[in-house]
């Protein structure tokens, strides 16, 4: 990463976002290494919100990181499969996934991950997509017969992701994935960017969320766990319910040559600068 000019860095950062002194700081931190960005709740859907994570996703990109996105879409697939009078059922967490279904999934993920890649290029980023129909890069096999055309990542084409990395776009990944027949398999979100982030040795993961992070029982921030602290916490029930797989991914990933796995509040202005490029961070950090 070649160094930046303090003149350059008041024309790419925000006036909300962290200061230049703390920038200059930690530009030197992730030289040359890849973040992998799971964005999706809320901030896919909010129009604000979603406008600031394309703005935090085109500074890093100016600022010479190497993000790599993820997204989600579970909420905008409900709503198609609402509208066409398909009933979204949910085991675990995960949507049950039949021939329908995984034809509006792929059809709104697509569509998803095309306004994701248009958004930047408005932010004089350039980025380049990566779905089940273009550039597919995830092999996977059936999780189980119950949940249908949910696929478990096995493989990750790498070479699609660093050929568009080397022409200093940003890669727009779409959780979706084809099994050895070619047929399309819908993705958690978590999943595909936890296992996307261990096989390219990320620096960082950070799991774009509705909350602030892990919270105590008084609801306060809980900044740092590990996988002791996640255990008790999963043993008193603070870490309950759906939380429970997330964090568990977490420490996957962690566990597995991904130096840090957060989970940040994507409501927030800035949230993914505040982490990467200022002292606090902002969001909960998750260690092996």
């Amino acid at each position: 990463m070649l160094p930046i000019k303090e003149e350059d860095l008041i024309q790419i950062l925000p006036d909300n976002g962290p200061s230049i002194s703390e920038v200059k700081q930690y530009l030197e931190k992730y030289n040359d290494e890849y973040i992998v960005i799971k964005c999706g709740g809320s901030v896919l859907v909010d129009d604000k919100l979603f406008h600031i994570f394309i703005d935090d996703i085109a500074i890093l990109n100016k600022l010479g990181f190497i993000p790599v996105i993820v997204h989600g879409g579970g909420k905008r697939i409900s709503n198609k499969l609402k509208e066409e009078g398909v009933e979204s059922i949910f085991i675990k967490g995960l949507r049950v996934t039949d021939d329908k279904t995984i034809k509006v999934a792929e059809e709104v993920l697509i569509e998803f991950n095309k306004e994701i890649v248009e958004a930047l290029k408005d932010k004089e980023c350039k980025a380049q997509r990566i779905t089940s129909k273009e550039n597919n890069i995830i092999r996977v096999v059936r999780e189980n017969e119950e949940l249908g055309y949910v696929g478990m990542p096995t493989k990750i084409d790498l070479d699609i992701v660093n050929n568009i990395v080397e022409t200093k776009q940003v890669p727009v990944i779409a959780p979706l994935g084809l099994d050895e027949n070619g047929q399309t398999y819908n993705i958690n979100a978590d999943t595909a960017a936890g296992f996307i982030a261990k096989k390219l040795n990320a620096r960082r993961l950070i799991i774009m969320s509705d909350v602030e992070g892990v919270l105590d029982k008084n609801k306060k921030l809980i900044p740092e766990i590990n996988s002791e602290t996640i255990k008790e916490l999963i043993d008193d029930e603070t870490i309950s319910g759906g939380m429970i797989p997330k964090i568990n991914n977490c420490l996957d990933v962690a566990s597995n040559g991904v130096k840090g796995v957060v989970i940040i509040d994507g409501r927030k202005d800035h949230s993914i600068l505040f982490e990467l490029l200022s002292e606090k961070g902002s969001g909960t950090l998750i260690r092996q």
